[in-house]
């Protein structure tokens, strides 16, 4: 893709993150998402006690500081409203996940008309995953696909592109645990269009602050409320 086309497609894209005590990885995070799409708004919500919204100021994001931390999901639901080009990509802050694919994902919901673009971690197993990850991902994803009728290989991919309008026409459970399996399920089961591109994952620059097993109990409460009340 040549430089006038990406800075065309990049006008049109939000990159929406959410940091907590990332300053060892927001800084280049930044400079990788600036050079393969230099004209995409970058929206940060952090709950951070170190350098981190300084960091990415300075690096060129907006930063909306959330503070005392709310948890995951109402930071991701902040970003994901900020935001106000047509498509949200969402990522996450730790060099985990491939920037080369931020204009991939954008033309599939620009140009193929998709309405969410799910950018799953699952071909194989990564070797960035821990095996109890990898098997969880597998069982909750499985579990979905029978009760949904419809095949989902990575519920909980924090890389996906969503069609602004979309969102705004939705409503989510932000509170608590696994909000992504939410913003994935929900679409389509009201009519969206879903797509899915696999995607390499990376060893993660820093600590995880992920909790296994209150994802794992949210992630089956949000299927079965999803399953009963979401239309």
């Amino acid at each position: 893709m040549d430089s006038s086309t990406s800075n065309a497609l990049g006008k049109r894209i939000t990159i929406a993150m959410i940091t907590m005590n990332e300053e060892t990885a927001v800084g280049t995070v930044i400079k990788n998402i600036k050079t393969i799409a230099p004209e995409a708004e970058i929206i940060i919500v952090d709950s951070s006690q170190d350098n981190t919204a300084d960091i990415a100021e300075k690096s060129g994001a907006t930063v909306i500081r959330q503070l005392p931390p709310q948890g995951y999901g109402p930071a991701m639901e902040l970003a994901l409203r900020t935001g106000q080009r047509e498509v949200i990509i969402t990522m996450d802050c730790d060099n985990t996940y491939p920037v080369e694919k931020i204009l991939e994902l954008a033309a599939l919901v620009l140009e193929k008309k998709h309405d969410l673009v799910n950018a799953s971690r699952l071909k194989t197993k990564p070797q960035a995953m821990p095996w109890l990850n990898y098997l969880g991902n597998l069982f909750f994803s499985w579990i979905a696909s029978i009760v949904f009728f419809k095949k989902f290989t990575d519920l909980h991919s924090g890389m996906r592109a969503y069609r602004k309008s979309m969102l705004d026409n939705l409503q989510f459970a932000a509170k608590g645990a696994a909000l992504p399996v939410e913003l994935l399920i929900k679409p389509f089961v009201h009519g969206y269009k879903l797509h899915e591109i696999f995607i390499d994952y990376h060893e993660r620059t820093g600590k995880s602050k992920m909790r296994p097993f209150d994802s794992a109990w949210w992630t089956l409460k949000r299927i079965i409320k999803i399953r009963m009340f979401a239309r």
